[in-house]
């Protein structure tokens, strides 16, 4: 408990970079709910890319959920709870059983 690890000290074009690519990859977490929200991507298709993507994996379920046409908060969390997700499950953390009860609830 006494270990005393100090964070490194940045440079200001190391954090610009941070900030740049953290920006980056809330654009494309948020491109992918709004290729879902417009149909652009099934549900299915959506997790797929996202398993492939190491950004894209960090989205939340029920985000991506809510996404979808006719899906809020209430729904999302039946389905979730339903196939034993965790409310704050990021894709990357879903189980194939799950993963499977998804797209079959979602076609």
């Amino acid at each position: 408990m006494g270990d005393n690890v100090s964070i490194p000290q940045l440079t200001t074009e190391q954090l610009q970079a941070a900030r740049a690519a953290a920006t980056q990859a809330r654009r494309q977490r948020a491109d992918l709910k709004a290729k879902v929200r417009s149909g652009a991507l099934s549900l299915s298709e959506a997790i797929d890319v996202a398993g492939e993507d190491d950004v894209l994996a960090h989205v939340k379920v029920v985000d991506l959920l809510k996404s979808l046409p006719r899906v809020g908060e209430k729904r999302a969390a039946a389905v979730m709870e339903r196939l034993d997700i965790a409310p704050n499950r990021r894709i990357r953390g879903l189980g194939r059983h799950q993963i499977a009860g998804l797209k079959a609830e979602f076609k």
